[in-house]
């Protein structure tokens, strides 16, 4: 496969495509372990460096890079074609960089295209959404997208493709089926990837509350809690939602999603309490979780949760 500055387009970026543009988001791939392997200073020096790298790759494809969140990134490009080829160019250059301490650092990337809504340099809605979720689903060294993407590429990058699996997607009537963008000349490392995933242990999330317990796992992947009798987990607290907020495991993570007035306070076992107001954040090690007010207000509906391995 050519190298990443080969499959750049040197000539001016072309108009959106109609009817939308492309959402990329990567992230550096096991940065928590990253972080306990070298240590905070290298750690954050080498991911610095992959994000530079990944924006300069955006910036080369006439992209724009919307917004950082700790080790990911968040980009637009003005059409299907443009995201791919940024993609499969942030892969082939993070692969490449030197190892440090023996460390190798990986990226997952999900893109998606489709119609936005513009805001204050930022950009929203359902593209936005479902390209997160490709993300979500990619390991270190993948990319992920959709078929309606795929079908948007020109014919000679769609044979780069390959389809993976139709997944459910909350609000969609139809699953999404989805497609791994094939960057490397051989498939060896992918497969490698997907191996050694699954012989890792499987991740399981445990809620506790009013003597109950119930576990988040590959069999049930999802929970969703509020005053609602008909939630797996019935919050009685009058500050809560009927639909408060929803646990949702996506591969080997568990997020948290609030999705109500009055906000969902999570502490984890040592660190200051975190406010959620329609936003996510995915859970590590322990804590307990507050709805509707802080935890520094009584309650009897906290629940507390771990992961396990």
């Amino acid at each position: 496969m050519a190298g990443p500055y080969d499959k750049t387009i040197q000539n001016e970026a072309p108009p959106p495509a109609e009817g939308g543009v492309a959402v990329l988001f990567a992230d550096i791939a096991g940065s928590t372990k990253l972080y306990e392997a070298v240590g905070d200073t290298d750690a954050k020096t080498l991911i610095d460096e992959a994000l530079v790298a990944m924006q300069v790759i955006t910036q080369r494809h006439r992209g724009r890079v919307v917004k950082t969140i700790g080790d990911e990134l968040m980009c637009v490009f003005p059409n299907a074609e443009r995201g791919f080829l940024a993609a499969t160019d942030m892969q082939t250059v993070v692969n490449a960089l030197v190892l440090t301490k023996g460390v190798k650092r990986m990226i997952r990337v999900g893109f998606h295209a489709g119609p936005v809504i513009e805001e204050k340099g930022d950009v929203f809605g359902d593209t936005v959404n479902t390209a997160a979720r490709m993300a979500g689903l990619a390991k270190g060294m993948q990319i992920m997208t959709t078929r309606a993407t795929v079908d948007a590429l020109p014919t000679a990058l769609r044979t780069s493709t390959r389809p993976i699996a139709a997944v459910a997607v909350k609000g969609k009537a139809e699953d999404l089926q989805v497609f791994e963008v094939l960057w490397q000349e051989s498939e060896d490392l992918t497969m490698a990837a997907g191996v050694q995933h699954a012989a890792q242990p499987v991740a399981e999330l445990v809620l506790r509350h009013g003597g109950r317990e119930i576990v988040v796992d590959a069999e049930r992947p999802a929970v969703m809690i509020g005053r609602d009798a008909a939630c797996d987990l019935v919050i009685t607290d009058p500050k809560a939602s009927r639909q408060h907020a929803k646990i949702e495991k996506r591969r080997d993570k568990f997020y948290l999603a609030d999705q109500s007035s009055n906000g969902t306070y999570l502490t984890f076992a040592g660190d200051p309490e975190v406010a959620l107001r329609r936003e996510e954040l995915s859970l590590r090690r322990s804590g307990s979780i507050v709805f509707g007010h802080s935890a520094a207000e009584p309650t009897k509906d906290t629940i507390e949760f771990s992961v396990r391995h």
